[in-house]
């Protein structure tokens, strides 16, 4: 028999709730059933070496001068986008000292008392996303994330207001900023190779997300506190992000699980990596070859999961998301609607597809910074309609996996979001 406890005032903040001495989660942070199929001791589930895992890429090679060892790596990541959308990218050259500084950043400033923090929050329903905060209880099912999160814009600099940003630690500001500076050249690298993995001249998809001046990379840093009832909750809900990319870093504590052929796959914490997700912009241009993959966070009652995502997400109005022409032909018509990316956000938030409706009618909307969202449009097949398509299979076994799928706000329309 599930313990819900009594009916008592809930904290503001997970982390005090979580450090209130609760044995049970209220039940606002309860999953429905459906959603909580393939949840178990994740560090047991990240042991396991049998079953589907997580592709590591290694770019050392990305740039070689050799075009046949280039062309190996390059058809390595092409490779791990179309049959996976999510893979660990090591020797990415982001030096193992910076990154060490922006997690050590992040784990100073989540280390000071709450009070502290509020210094920052944000006010969501004001629309002031930026800042310190926990999700509201709007999912359609009304129930909470076991997380709470600080969320900013880091690039470009012209476009980040760093009045919000944390003064604790000292080295946050300039810690942060470089690595944001960094990740945006690896995603320069990662785009090119994306380009000509769909016969595109190389600079094709960086242009076609906004180029150096309007691609926005925003900052998410989701702090899961330990949870005594791990098995009846969620720190992110199954989503899949809106960006174009979304690169994460962790503190090496297993808690994200992908949605990949049918069942739920914990990934490995692989040491010096950066998680790479493809976002749904990604998808849509490259007209579903290159996969947004359903993901979500889970929680343990052992160890505090921290993870820092950057999403990098196109300009809201500028640009018209649609498959290129070079991805479409008779064989492969075009699978989306001709959306701008705060319209795709529109989309996922309040479900506006009637040719979509039959399928999502039980898909819940999520508000959140972590650019996460759900389905896309237009996809039919019943392999998408699972993978990709981040609709609920109508299987009770993956109705659990993919229900409440999709997260997104216009927090997000700046922002895993997730996770």
């Amino acid at each position: 028999m599930v313990v819900i406890s009594a009916v008592v005032p809930t904290p503001s903040r997970v982390e005090s709730l979580a450090k209130s001495g609760i044995q049970a989660i209220p039940k606002e942070y309860v999953r429905p059933q459906e959603e909580l199929n393939g949840i178990g001791n994740i560090f047991e589930e990240e042991k396991k070496d049998e079953g589907p895992q997580v592709p590591t890429i290694d770019l050392t090679e990305i740039d070689s001068e050799d075009k046949e060892i280039r062309e190996k790596c390059h058809q390595e990541l092409k490779k791990a986008a179309i049959e996976w959308g999510v893979m660990h990218l090591v020797n990415h050259g982001i030096s193992d000292e910076l990154i060490d500084r922006v997690k050590v950043a992040g784990d100073t400033f989540f280390d000071q008392p709450v009070e502290e923090k509020e210094k920052y929050a944000n006010d969501q329903p004001s629309g002031n996303v930026q800042g310190y905060g926990s999700k509201l209880a709007n999912s359609a099912c009304g129930q909470l994330e076991w997380e709470d999160y600080f969320f900013h814009c880091v690039f470009p600099e012209n476009k980040c207001n760093l009045s919000i940003w944390p003064k604790t630690p000292t080295d946050y500001i300039p810690a942060t900023s470089e690595y944001a500076k960094q990740i945006r050249n690896l995603a320069t690298k990662i785009l090119a190779v994306l380009s000509i993995g769909l016969r595109l001249e190389e600079g094709r998809l960086e242009k076609e997300v906004g180029g150096m001046e309007d691609l926005l990379l925003q900052m998410k840093i989701n702090y899961y506190p330990k949870c005594p009832q791990p098995e009846l909750a969620l720190g992110v809900e199954a989503h899949t992000d809106v960006s174009a990319l979304t690169f994460i870093l962790h503190n090496m504590v297993p808690g994200l699980q992908l949605f990949y052929e049918g069942q739920w796959v914990t990934a490995k914490c692989v040491p010096n990596s950066i998680i790479m997700h493809i976002g749904d912009t990604l998808e849509i241009l490259s007209n579903g070859k290159y996969k947004s993959i359903l993901h979500r966070g889970v929680v343990n009652k052992e160890k505090v999961r921290i993870s820092w995502a950057i999403f990098c997400e196109p300009p809201k109005e500028k640009i018209i998301l649609k498959p290129l022409p070079e991805t479409i032909t008779e064989a492969e018509p075009p699978r989306f609607p001709p959306r701008t990316f705060a319209q795709h956000m529109a989309h996922k938030l309040f479900k506006k597809d009637d040719q979509d409706a039959a399928a999502e009618h039980r898909v819940s909307k999520k508000d959140d910074p972590d650019s996460a969202a759900e389905h896309k449009p237009f996809k039919k097949d019943d392999q998408d309609a699972v993978a990709q398509q981040k609709v609920l299979k109508e299987d009770e076994q993956n109705a659990a996996a993919e229900h409440k799928v999709f997260k997104k706000d216009n927090q997000d329309a700046a922002a895993e979001e997730s996770k």
